[in-house]
């Protein structure tokens, strides 16, 4: 397993298809990451509608594989003077950007944002994103930022990662050099200090060979985010955040997969953490629903624009959406 501990990696850039204007087909990236190795993600550009449900937009994402959320990837989109960054957003583990950012995606769009996304973290499982190794999908994410910023002309950009994009984000900018170009890091269910996914992790930590067996029964990727794992004590080593991002993690008491939920905190300086239930007690929404949770959307839009109106505190019961995401991935 390769560690975060590789220092700054030059990544050669090419793309297929036009910085200038969004494809009419989907388009790959190729370049080379930690140890020369390939890397490849595409920039999904058939659209697909406004979800308000996890579970629904995994159903269509599995329909209609690599659509883009609504809103994004417009490579003709020029940052304004209100919202001078371009925002790129960073899906979860076994998912892909439609899936996870169909609600947000739209929103930031319509408030004047321009929005970029990428598939990463292929690994032969067809339909499948955010399953190889973390250092090459984060190379992955350092290409996909220069095609942002060359199309836009922009000088830097806003990250948001969910789940495993947020560690794959911020390794891109602590360890790749992103933080030269990147303005604010929002993570939301950030496994900052690994998971217990399900409390499954303690017991399997028991058994010799335990990343291996994670990796077989899941993935590369999965098996990098089990608490204490190697990948995520050399990437925390010397601090959680480097100078000159604005750092913000956003997360729930009621995490399924991190536990405990203080994990998901930086605790690195000039980190800020918002814990859901802290700001509206109703939510008890949890890892699988904050990416359609509308409070949580509010409290991302607000971190990217401070002018933005506070949430409206919207109830959320316990446990939901992880049914209907069990039903909808195994359906």
């Amino acid at each position: 397993m390769q560690t975060a501990a590789v220092g700054a990696v030059t990544v050669v850039m090419t793309v297929f298809g036009s910085f200038g204007h969004a494809a009419s087909a989907n388009s790959a990236g190729v370049g080379r990451g930690p140890g020369s190795k390939p890397l490849t993600y595409v920039a999904p550009s058939s659209p697909g509608p406004v979800q308000i449900r996890h579970d629904e937009a995994l159903r269509y994402a599995e329909q209609h594989p690599d659509s883009v959320p609504l809103g994004a990837n417009d490579f003709d989109c020029r940052p304004g003077p209100r919202h001078p960054n371009p925002v790129v957003l960073a899906h979860g583990s076994d998912s892909d950007a439609y899936t996870d950012w169909a609600a947000l995606s739209p929103m930031l769009a319509a408030q004047g944002f321009c929005v970029f996304v990428l598939n990463y973290g292929a690994d032969g499982k067809p339909g499948k994103y955010g399953r190889g190794d973390m250092a090459s999908s984060a190379g992955e994410v350092a290409d996909f930022v220069e095609r942002v910023r060359a199309s836009t002309g922009a000088d830097r950009v806003d990250l948001i990662g969910y789940s495993q994009g947020a560690t794959v984000t911020r390794y891109f900018v602590n360890r790749l050099g992103g933080a030269d170009v990147v303005n604010r890091w929002v993570g939301m269910a950030s496994p900052t200090y690994g998971g217990t996914m399900f409390g499954i992790v303690p017991l399997l930590q028991l058994l010799p060979y335990s990343d291996r067996i994670a990796e077989f029964l899941t993935s590369k990727a999965v098996s990098q985010h089990m608490r204490g794992s190697p990948f995520l004590t050399a990437l925390n080593a010397g601090g959680d955040t480097v100078p000159g991002v604005q750092y913000t993690t956003i997360g729930s008491r009621y995490d399924e997969m991190i536990q405990p939920y203080t994990n998901i905190a930086l605790r690195g300086p000039g980190a800020v953490n918002l814990v859901v239930q802290d700001l509206c007690a109703e939510d008890q929404g949890g890892h699988f629903s904050m990416v359609y949770d509308p409070f949580v959307l509010g409290l991302v839009v607000q971190v990217l624009d401070p002018s933005a109106p506070s949430p409206a505190c919207v109830p959320v019961p316990l446990g939901y959406g992880i049914l209907d995401m069990m039903i909808a991935s195994n359906s």
